[in-house]
């Protein structure tokens, strides 16, 4: 809600609105008066009575809101007929109403109604009036509500009060059971995870040392096979028994040379055949080393850059993985390849999605986490454990019910993620869709969407940057800017920025609402752009731009009024 939302409703017969604020925040460009009704500075003494409205002003913050005192000044000098709105710094939660109540009803003031405000230090408001008899309760648009008197006003009141403190007694209960089973839980959890992470690491030091032993066993009997094979090589009975078998198998040729052979073999003339050199491999082994060579190459080769992007090394199907890669560098892990590849992509983050590991899946994880492939397990541990050692996180993806694989409950994580992992807006099943539920897919169930979810727990870059939008206008005039952020701000999908010739207080409203204003000679720094320049006085809807957003992602071009920020320069 605007500030002009909450305010306007209650001028009628207002011709003077007060501002008894301390000025932490100038309100003018906010409250858009109609004519007829001024605006006015006030001082210490001031009266506001019939026909003007107080601007109050109640926050945490002295810079930027008025203090309890300054509040309690301005009530005092209400006389009977005069209005007030008191704006609140608080955010609801956290609001001391109780503090403000009995000052209201010490000076005779009655709420009419509150709001709250979708600005950056302004988070709520509430209109009041100081009268001498209950005056009729306003709805929620803050017209009074027909067919009441004081009588139904009190009654009405007192009914409220009674059930909302039944109803708010029972939800405190509530409240308090949930935080002492959510304090239990979590102390059990990190009992569990003591006790589970100290189990673990001490099965995975006894399967490395056990693994480093039959490493090196394995490599004392090659050293052994390859000096046996070397001597084997180099011995004479080795070398006259290939002699003798070659000319044996062509008697005509080699049993002339035979006799040569074996005398210059005698005599030492004759070089035999090659031998390795002490420690040198043998053939397999050479052949194995290419192999390793070559899968490291392939690890090894990447494009360096500054990482601005979300990195996954994820245990993924591939689909997944495919709509995965449109808006983050992702690394698909295989079982035997996974902890190597964790180890050199270093990722943001490790992902597993549940429904990969399944035995219903059909990619090389399936089976793990349900007892049918411990080799399987063990691997995911370890990449697991060296997503921890680099201190990225390792996220479950539970998009299938947990009990289909279990064991994956038992490992360590740093977080879940519930639901699917998304689906692309543009696939050709969307295509027929309404623009309402294009529009719920784009902002609620889209890859980009969820992907973001993932962004936040690793503390990367976040997919839904590529979002952004920057509005370039012109307004014409008071009344232009007026439109200008009245559609700005009732856009679905707000720009981060809005382009204009002359940044100035004019458009404060935008900046408290978390709108950068910023001259259009600056250029921006959205990636994306929409001209309003052509026609500063179209009626925009509030899905303007969610609609315009939502075919650029389906399409994955630009789109008639929406243009890439680079076609501006």
């Amino acid at each position: 809600m605007r500030l002009l939302d909450l305010l306007h409703p209650h001028l009628g017969g207002v011709t003077e609105v007060v501002d008894t604020t301390g000025g932490g925040i100038a309100l003018e460009p906010y409250l858009q008066l109609p004519e007829g009704t001024a605006l006015r500075r006030a001082d210490d003494t001031t009266v506001i009575g019939e026909g003007a409205l107080a601007l109050l002003s109640y926050g945490p913050d002295p810079e930027r809101h008025d203090g309890l005192d300054a509040c309690l000044a301005a009530l005092g000098r209400l006389r009977t007929g005069g209005r007030g709105l008191i704006l609140f710094g608080y955010r609801a939660h956290l609001l001391p109403w109780h503090r403000l109540m009995d000052a209201l009803v010490a000076h005779r003031c009655q709420p009419l109604r509150a709001g709250g405000l979708d600005y950056v230090h302004l988070h709520g408001g509430m209109a009041f009036t100081c009268t001498e008899q209950l005056l009729p309760l306003h709805d929620g648009d803050g017209r009074p509500a027909p067919g009441q008197d004081g009588t139904s006003t009190a009654l009405r009141i007192a009914g409220e009060y009674v059930l909302a403190d039944f109803v708010s007694r029972s939800q405190r209960a509530r409240l308090l059971d949930l935080e002492r089973e959510r304090e239990a839980d979590a102390r059990a959890l990190e009992t569990l995870r003591q006790n589970s992470g100290a189990r673990q690491a001490a099965e995975v030091l006894r399967e490395r040392d056990r693994l480093a032993a039959d490493l090196r066993a394995a490599r004392e009997r090659i050293d052994l096979l390859e000096t046996r094979v070397t001597m084997l090589q180099g011995s004479t009975s080795l070398r006259v028994g290939q002699v003798l078998i070659g000319a044996a198998r062509s008697p005509l040729r080699g049993s002339a040379r035979l006799p040569g052979e074996l005398y210059g073999m005698w005599r030492g003339r004759r070089r035999g055949p090659v031998t390795a050199p002490p420690g040198a491999a043998g053939p397999g082994r050479e052949e194995a080393a290419e192999g390793d060579a070559r899968l490291h190459l392939a690890h090894r080769a990447f494009t360096a850059g500054p990482r601005d992007r979300l990195v996954i090394a994820g245990v993924l199907d591939a689909r997944t993985a495919r709509d995965f890669a449109v808006d983050a560098a992702v690394s698909r892990l295989l079982p035997h390849d996974a902890r190597i590849v964790t180890e050199r992509t270093d990722p943001d983050a490790v992902v597993v999605q549940l429904s990969a590991c399944i035995a219903a899946a059909s990619g090389p994880w399936a089976h793990t986490g349900t007892g049918a492939a411990p080799d399987l397990d063990r691997r995911l541990a370890e990449v697991l454990a060296t997503a921890r050692a680099l201190g990225r996180r390792t996220v479950l993806w539970r998009d299938a019910p947990v009990s289909a694989a279990p064991g994956l409950a038992r490992l360590p994580w740093d977080a879940f993620l519930d639901g699917d992992t998304g689906v692309r807006p543009g696939r050709p099943e969307h295509a027929a869709m309404d623009p309402a539920g294009l529009r719920e897919l784009f902002t609620t169930r889209a890859t980009r969407v969820r992907l973001s979810e993932l962004a936040r727990i690793a503390g990367a870059p976040d997919p839904l940057d590529a979002r952004r939008v920057a509005v370039l206008a012109d307004p014409r005039g008071p009344d232009g800017t007026a439109l200008l952020i009245k559609q700005v701000l009732a856009q679905l999908h707000p720009p981060v920025e809005v382009l204009v010739p002359r940044p100035g207080p004019a458009f404060e409203e935008l900046t408290a609402s978390g709108i950068a204003v910023r001259a259009s000679a600056d250029g921006p720094t959205a990636p994306w752009v929409s001209d309003w320049t052509a026609d500063p006085d179209q009626d925009r809807p509030a899905a303007y731009l969610l609609d315009l957003m939502c075919a650029q992602e389906c399409s994955g071009a630009a789109q008639p009024g929406l243009v890439p920020k680079e076609a501006l320069r």
